[in-house]
């Protein structure tokens, strides 16, 4: 009997950078500690891939997208629709999704995308709040995770030809200048609804007793919803109808989970996973060995890296890399030591989130696979500078996973 072949994808969300000046020029891949990333970039090919179109904005959504083999510019329609998919949310063809970030705002701008990074809990009961008072009307709220959370439009009067704006990419810019606004005349009434929404919204939250307590404590206030990535369900074929394959996903991010769920991908439930640097690295290398036992590819989703980018947090940035190569890729290394698989390796991530400018950047990304079946060439450094002139050259849409997947394709 031949042996299995099982594929993992270390996907380091935003752990691309651009070169920074206060480090020589150097990046956070290029000076962080991995020698596991390293090793297997030692024992592989690199290159690159351009996860946005030219014409798109660098959305984590189309970058997934992208990397999971998929047309973004007609696969994506907001990532409204993948975290109502996520949240187990079904969407009629009229129906429109959006994501909901609770955001703090002062002096009439944007000053955190989520506020910071507030709890669960605390979120919850906050939308609760909100949906009570301005839920109507075919509006619909759908709590989801720390500060991501849903807004679903029921029917066709409502229309996601809208301009709107992601305010992790808008922190110290005015609220008023990020207003919605519509692309054509049938979104007018979109628009609107959602404005006036946006702004009731702050008078509902600006005295609630989970904000005065969040106040008292010196943290800051989570006093205002935003609206962004609006659009109606999408059509994607799955990995099973594309490759033959089956496939599983381990994040803590909704739209990630709800990505898979169109792809047709198994979503893993872990303790501790928080998006954020303390998550819980080791139960992540667990659960992809026991995903692999019964599906053919894992993809193993980290948010650290994007986050101590949107903090414009160096060091943070850094040790996130530093942890997902000491504490995950290594753990999960081991974990399959056992196993009689033939096991091939690809990390990169989606795109870059530059620490110096804090939001998203669709330059190509740094991109190494490692397959047994397949020469290594001179790359042995996994970083933006490290991967140029590999054997994996300049790749664009499906072809990473036509590379990773060559034997199924």
């Amino acid at each position: 009997m031949p042996q299995p072949v099982k594929y993992i994808i270390l996907l380091t969300d935003g752990a691309a950078d651009l070169p920074i000046e206060r480090m020589g020029g150097l990046t956070p891949l290029g000076v962080a500690r991995k020698p596991a990333i390293d090793a297997l970039a030692t024992a592989g090919r690199g290159g690159t891939l351009a996860t946005v179109p030219s014409h798109m904005d660098p959305d984590s959504a189309v970058a997934n997208l992208s990397v999971l083999g998929y047309d973004a510019a007609s696969a994506y329609q907001g990532r409204g629709v993948l975290e109502a998919a996520s949240l187990g949310v079904d969407l009629g063809p009229d129906d429109v999704a959006m994501r909901i970030n609770i955001i703090n705002v002062e002096d009439g701008c944007i000053a955190d995308h989520s506020s910071g990074h507030i709890s669960t809990a605390d979120a919850t009961e906050l939308l609760n709040a909100l949906r009570d008072e301005l839920a109507k009307d075919g509006v619909e709220f759908h709590p989801g995770t720390s500060y991501r959370h849903l807004c679903v439009l029921r029917g066709a009067r409502f229309d996601p030809r809208i301009d709107d704006w992601p305010p992790h990419d808008h922190v110290g810019k005015s609220l008023r200048k990020a207003r919605i606004t519509a692309k054509v005349p049938q979104a007018e009434f979109t628009a609107a609804t959602l404005n006036r929404i946006t702004t009731a919204s702050r008078s509902v939250l600006a005295n609630h007793p989970i904000n005065l307590a969040r106040i008292a404590q010196g943290k800051r206030p989570a006093n205002a919803m935003w609206f962004w990535a609006a659009g109606r369900k999408p059509d994607m074929r799955t990995l099973q109808d594309r490759y033959g394959i089956t496939g599983a996903i381990i994040s803590a991010v909704d739209l990630i989970h709800g990505l898979g769920v169109y792809a047709g991908m198994t979503s893993m439930v872990v303790e501790g996973v928080t998006g954020l640097y303390d998550t819980n690295y080791e139960a992540k290398a667990a659960a992809a060995v026991k995903a692999l036992e019964s599906h053919d590819l894992v993809y193993v989703h980290v948010e650290g890296p994007d986050e101590a980018g949107h903090a414009r947090d160096l060091g943070l940035k850094i040790y996130c890399i530093e942890s997902i190569d000491r504490r995950l890729l290594t753990k999960l290394q081991a974990g399959l030591e056992s196993k009689d698989w033939k096991v091939v390796w690809a990390v990169l991530p989606d795109h870059l989130t530059p620490v110096e400018r804090g939001d998203h950047v669709g330059e190509p990304v740094p991109v190494i696979i490692a397959d047994p079946d397949k020469p290594a060439d001179d790359v042995t450094c996994y970083s933006e500078a490290g991967v140029q002139g590999g054997a994996l050259g300049a790749m664009e849409g499906p072809e990473f996973m036509d590379e990773l997947l060559w034997r199924v394709r």
